[in-house]
């Protein structure tokens, strides 16, 4: 308990009421005024602090559904293929969010897509990695998501027989992150981007969406003390004769389970080698140069053209097809994105669509090499080598199927005019999009 004791003077009220209030009561005033003060300014600070919490953001356009406005997630979208996505959305009208770790994707092609589309509710970014459930859950509860369009994975043939463990975290255990959270907020649409590495290395061509992923062996059993009477055992063994494709198999199998019981709309589409960049020259490929070697053919080409690399090295050379190169289906970018626009204008309610999108029309190793040269007028040293583990000898599609559903077939089917497209865009941007 605090005491006052002052000294009496001469001529002054010395009664304890009046003493006391003489001096106690400034003090009291500018303690209260000071704790006040300090309540007050630690008051604001809290709710500053909570209001800039992730957690605590003001509603937004993208938190809330919006009547006539859909709203699409798009995994990897700073990748090659999900940038291209992406401009192609927010060209036609869609909500657009990306989300990327940049293992593989480059930021300058979310600043290119920012700067075409500045405009607040159209597109926003969100750095994340999709094994780490808990920071993908939190995106999905703090936006309305409409719809889905999942590309975000490696994708390298060669580097999955390498690192083969990559591929299938990377691609079917962070798919499954996805579509957890997909299914626990009830997200009405989902598009994947899968692949024709998927149907292994069929016996017929082309490929169409009913050739076997899963091929039947049969295994005999005879009974015991009896000659005459067996069984057989039908034994399923996966197709895919390389990790990336069997990861992908695993994924589809994942979505086409969960879609049994689900309301979901879904659509799985399988594309052969694409190829290309954006007409307008506002996006293009550019893969990070430790990844050069695994990359795309086309980006092998480019780089042999700008002397980045001494020449082309083309793997196997003794394939069963008509130059003894392997032979793919080459889809321009711009159509892939447009056959994804498609197929999430078409998805139904509890219903599944699987879909090739290719051109249905093969090219030789040897043939894209040429229509390479020609687009970007460099007479390119080409060195032949064995074969590549992995690769398969024929691969081409027949569109028929996603003509007869969805009304789409490929547009850009010059291989060359394609390829002169990507080589513009490649020498505008020596160094990818660190060039801009």
């Amino acid at each position: 308990m605090l005491s006052f004791s002052r000294t009496r003077s001469p001529g002054r009220n010395t009664s304890p009421l009046a003493g006391g209030m003489d001096y106690l009561e400034p003090k009291r005033k500018s303690n209260f005024l000071g704790r006040l003060i300090l309540i007050v300014s630690l008051t604001a600070l809290c709710i500053t602090m909570l209001k800039n919490a992730p957690s605590f953001t003001s509603p937004t356009a993208f938190s809330h559904s919006q009547e006539g406005v859909t709203h699409v997630l798009v995994t990897g979208g700073a990748g090659y293929i999900g940038s291209h996505a992406a401009l192609r959305l927010l060209k036609d009208s869609y909500r657009v969010t990306i989300v990327d770790n940049l293992s593989r994707g480059n930021l300058g092609a979310v600043k290119v897509l920012q700067g075409l589309f500045p405009e607040a509710g159209r597109l926003q970014f969100i750095y994340a990695d999709l094994g780490d459930a808990k920071a993908v859950d939190k995106i999905f509860s703090e936006n309305a998501f409409d719809a889905v369009m999942h590309f975000a994975a490696v994708a390298y043939v060669g580097e999955s027989t390498l690192d083969p463990l990559k591929y299938y975290h990377n691609i079917t255990s962070n798919t499954l992150v996805v579509l957890e959270a997909v299914a626990r907020h009830k997200v009405k649409k989902f598009i994947y981007s899968s692949t024709c590495a998927t149907y292994g290395e069929p016996d017929k061509m082309p490929i169409v969406e009913v050739t076997p992923q899963v091929l039947k062996q049969f295994k005999k059993h005879s009974h015991e003390h009896d000659h005459v009477s067996s069984d057989l055992t039908i034994i399923d063994s996966q197709v895919p004769i390389n990790p990336y494709g069997k990861a992908k198999k695993m994924a589809e199998d994942m979505i086409l389970d969960f879609s049994k019981n689900s309301d979901m709309a879904v659509m799985i589409l399988r594309y052969f080698n694409v190829i290309g960049s954006d007409p307008e020259g506002r996006l293009g490929e550019a893969p990070k140069p430790e990844l050069r070697e695994h990359g795309r053919i086309s980006g092998a080409c480019f780089d042999a053209a700008r002397g980045v690399i001494p020449g082309l090295q083309v793997k196997g050379t003794d394939y069963k097809t008509g130059d003894g190169t392997c032979v793919r289906d080459y889809i321009d970018v711009t159509d892939l994105v447009d056959a994804h626009v498609k197929a999430l204008e078409k998805a139904k309610p509890r219903n599944v669509g699987i879909y090739n999108v290719g051109t249905g029309k093969g090219r030789s190793v040897k043939e894209f090499v040429e229509a390479c040269k020609k687009a970007t007028g460099v007479d390119i040293q080409v060195d032949f080598l064995p074969r590549r583990p992995g690769d398969y000898a024929e691969v081409y599609s027949d569109p028929a199927k996603i003509l007869r559903d969805l009304n789409w077939s490929a547009r850009f089917t010059n291989l060359q005019e394609s390829l002169e497209v990507a080589w513009k865009w490649q020498k505008t941007h020596p160094h990818g999009y660190a060039s801009s």
